[in-house]
């Protein structure tokens, strides 16, 4: 680690900024510890050979999480869990707030304690804080880009196994919303659910019946891939219709056909840059998978205090 001082928080979210993070849902402490405590079990599941071996029982650290590069942070938690499930002694301190924005050379929290502990859990604290603050910087960045237009950006179920709770949470934390958790929430029915359900009135009877079957709380939605699907599919009654992969004239058009009859949904080469134009066709839902499946992690590193071995009574070796 450089030889260099711990940098200070390098700027304060607003105050609208921090309204709109107490909205935020966050991840059930149950679920966080069971993810951090498997990632924990991979990555040490007989200690660290290294640590233990290398650095002295007693010997104390002070470390920081110091940003390389701008972005919107999530994940905090996660990592001061796997600093506390690794070492019950060692303390965190949160400089920020899952869900604010930092310049590069921010601060983002602080942990001291037994040096053991912080080396083993340095690597599964920051990849789970990396990944997750990733995520929330570019679910930040289409959200930004769609301002001005009535529209939600949302994510998909194309998440990394094991870590959707983390990665959805994230996907909040940058101001986004998220599509159903899984297959058992809502119903969806795809391109290949439709292609074994007919087209035309056969299909909106399909769909009437499947309707029929639901309980009144659960949701059905539909993707198409042609505006002839449309009608057959909104005359059915659904929640909400997926236009998926259309050109932005169609995506218009398809609007202009369901009249608020159901909700919008675009999906499909969503990209930064076409996400402003998406939303001008007055879609009320962006969802973009590339949220969590293909995100690159920030640049975010764990900052030792050089100060040499000092022991858990705060003296340094003779």
């Amino acid at each position: 680690m450089p030889d260099t001082a711990i940098p200070t928080r390098a700027a304060a979210a607003t105050a609208a900024d921090l309204g709109a993070l107490e909205s935020v849902r966050p991840v059930p402490r149950l679920q966080l510890e069971r993810i951090v405590t498997a990632a924990l079990l991979e990555d040490a599941p007989a200690g660290d050979l290294t640590a233990d071996l290398l650095i002295p029982a007693d010997a104390q650290a002070t470390a920081a999480v110091v940003a390389r590069e701008p972005g919107v942070v999530s994940g905090l938690d996660a990592f001061a869990a796997a600093m506390r499930l690794t070492d019950d002694r060692l303390r965190v301190g949160l400089e920020l707030r899952d869900g604010e924005r930092f310049a590069a050379g921010a601060r983002l929290a602080v942990v001291t304690g037994p040096a053991r502990g912080v080396l083993t859990a340095e690597r599964v604290g920051l990849n789970l804080l990396q990944r997750m603050s990733g995520i929330a910087t570019q679910t930040r960045a289409l959200v930004d880009a769609a301002s001005g237009h009535s529209v939600r950006i949302a994510d998909t179920r194309k998440t990394t196994p094991g870590l959707r709770v983390l990665e959805r949470y994230a996907v909040r934390c940058g101001g986004g919303f998220n599509h159903r958790d899984n297959l058992s929430e809502a119903v969806m029915a795809k391109d290949n659910h439709l292609a074994l359900l007919g087209e035309g009135d056969e299909l909106t009877a399909a769909l009437r019946d499947l309707r029929a079957r639901l309980g009144h709380t659960q949701h059905l939605e539909v993707e198409i891939d042609r505006l002839d699907q449309l009608e057959p599919v909104v005359a059915a009654g659904v929640d909400t219709v997926m236009l998926d992969n259309f050109s932005l004239e169609d995506l218009a058009e398809g609007v202009r056909r369901v009249a608020g009859r159901c909700t919008v949904e675009a999906s499909g080469t969503v990209t930064l840059e076409r996400v402003p134009a998406i939303a001008a066709t007055g879609v009320d839902v962006i969802s973009s998978g590339a949220l969590t499946h293909s995100v690159r992690a920030l640049d975010l590193g764990l900052d030792f205090e050089s100060r040499g071995v000092v022991r858990a009574d705060g003296t340094e070796p003779a």
